[in-house]
């Protein structure tokens, strides 16, 4: 069992969340970035301390979404947005073909701790491309090369988590009845 799923570090991340405070007064870029982070962080959290098993479990009915599920999904959205769509990387997709467009949901036989380590590096990865550009700065959409901003992006991204920590909240509610911030 890793350190992340251990009784210990679930109890420690709710009872001492160790998010960054959203600042009340800042620019732009420090008002968006901190909020992206701040729900990354929040969706770090809903996933503290369940099993691969747990985090795997499709627990709402009539919806095939999981925690498990949900990492991979938002892995795949920092690299398409960040990498693919706004700094033009030519990378593959991850979790996702035009013959299998929803893998991201429904393969769920893959390593956790992998998919982790995944969704960390491409967070990583956004990181660096939103600390050496200016938010005016604009890439080009892969699918139909007009310019967007990487303000747009920001934005993209965060309201892409915003959205999916709410479908996480009621996961972990119906798994163990973790609920909160």
């Amino acid at each position: 069992m890793s350190d992340r799923t251990t009784p210990a570090h679930f109890a420690a991340a709710w009872a001492a969340d160790t998010r960054a405070p959203l600042p009340r007064v800042g620019d732009e870029r420090e008002i968006l970035t901190a909020s992206l982070d701040w729900h990354r962080a929040t969706f770090e959290l809903k996933c503290a301390g369940l099993t691969p098993e747990q985090l795997s479990r499709r627990s709402v009915a009539a919806s095939g979404l999981s925690l498990h599920g949900l990492l991979r999904h938002l892995a795949g959205v920092e690299r398409w947005w960040f990498r693919i769509q706004y700094a033009g990387a030519d990378v593959p997709l991850l979790y996702y073909s035009d013959e299998d467009p929803e893998q991201d949901f429904e393969q769920l036989d893959g390593n956790v701790d992998e998919a982790f380590a995944v969704w960390h590096r491409e967070c990583a990865r956004s990181r660096e491309i939103v600390a050496g550009a200016a938010f005016d700065d604009t890439g080009r959409l892969r699918t139909t090369g007009e310019a967007v901003s990487l303000r747009r992006v920001v934005v993209t991204v965060l309201t892409e988590y915003a959205r999916h920590d709410g479908h996480a909240d009621l996961l972990r509610e119906s798994i163990d009845g973790a609920t909160g911030h």
